[in-house]
């Protein structure tokens, strides 16, 4: 099989795993690298690579599922240094923030590799069940070479722009609206439960009424109210993505008030429940509320 069939993997975490398991069921050739332990994650029809290096020598697309800017740049590193390298193009799924995709594009291009930043939204059931909406920046000749993998994580594509970075903007302030909807609703139900209200009774109303939101119709139907707490995301990451969110709006000079606001408590909340689902911010809220009632 050539190179040009094969697509590579890296990163085989809560998100990654369900995407790259989905390109084996897709039917796609998938070699995948995991430094957190790839046979321990590696999706069944997939093959193990041993290094970056290896897989950047055997595929001729790249995709990236992992945690920050930093980790990102590594493999990106050792891709555009492996020995033999086939790849021509590389697809990051991660939220990276503006700039970090700007520095990548740069590196990629001077190395004659096309970069499609491609960030994803939806946690770990979304990944799974192909529901992701995927954010792509770049150009169209890089987004058609990309095509078959993408359209085999999700029907939910959308080219917002052909200039790497905005993919990443937009994430972020999906993000940033999201956080702010669910920590928005925890002080709203809280406020509704010390009225009596019960949550089963509050939500049917809040979504089919001006307050409806991700937050009331799908997190704390499927995750709070039922106790579950398990969406798949960690506080940590919302909390990394708010502060990437403000140090980006700062640089655009559109920084306010609810964005600072919104940080301070989801950094609040990482520091004193650490990677937790981020979910749980209702208890958190609640804790909060009930230690200010306290005083």
């Amino acid at each position: 099989m050539g190179t040009a069939s094969r697509v590579g993997f890296v990163g085989l975490g809560n998100i990654g795993g369900p995407m790259a398991t989905n390109l084996c069921k897709a039917g796609l050739a998938v070699i995948a690298f995991d430094a957190a332990g790839t046979s321990a994650r590696l999706p069944e029809g997939a093959r193990a690579a041993d290094s970056v290096a290896s897989l950047a020598s055997e595929c001729s697309i790249l995709l990236l599922s992992l945690p920050n800017a930093a980790a990102v740049e590594d493999v990106l590193e050792q891709t555009v240094q492996a020995h033999g390298r086939s790849v021509g193009t590389v697809v990051d799924l991660s939220t990276i923030g503006v700039r970090a995709a700007h520095r990548i594009e740069a590196k990629l291009s001077a190395a004659g590799i096309g970069y499609l930043d491609a960030p994803v939204s939806g946690g770990a059931d979304g990944a799974g069940d192909r529901k992701i909406a995927i954010m792509c920046a770049g150009t169209p000749s890089v987004l058609e070479r990309a095509r078959q993998p993408l359209e085999a994580l999700s029907d939910k594509i959308f080219h917002v722009g052909e200039r790497p970075g905005q993919g990443q903007a937009l994430k972020l302030l999906n993000n940033f609206l999201s956080a702010t909807a669910l920590a928005a609703t925890s002080e709203a139900v809280t406020f509704g439960l010390r009225q009596g209200l019960e949550i089963d009774a509050m939500l049917p109303v809040l979504n089919a009424s001006s307050g409806r939101s991700a937050a009331t119709a799908d997190k704390f139907p499927n995750h709070v109210a039922n106790g579950r707490y398990a969406s798949g995301f960690k506080n940590t990451l919302m909390a990394k993505d708010l502060g990437l969110f403000l140090a980006e709006a700062e640089a655009a000079g559109s920084d306010g008030r609810i964005g600072a606001l919104v940080t301070e408590i989801w950094n609040d909340f990482s520091e004193q429940m650490p990677a937790c689902d981020f979910t749980r911010i209702f208890q958190f809220i609640q804790k909060e509320l009930s230690n200010h009632s306290a005083q």
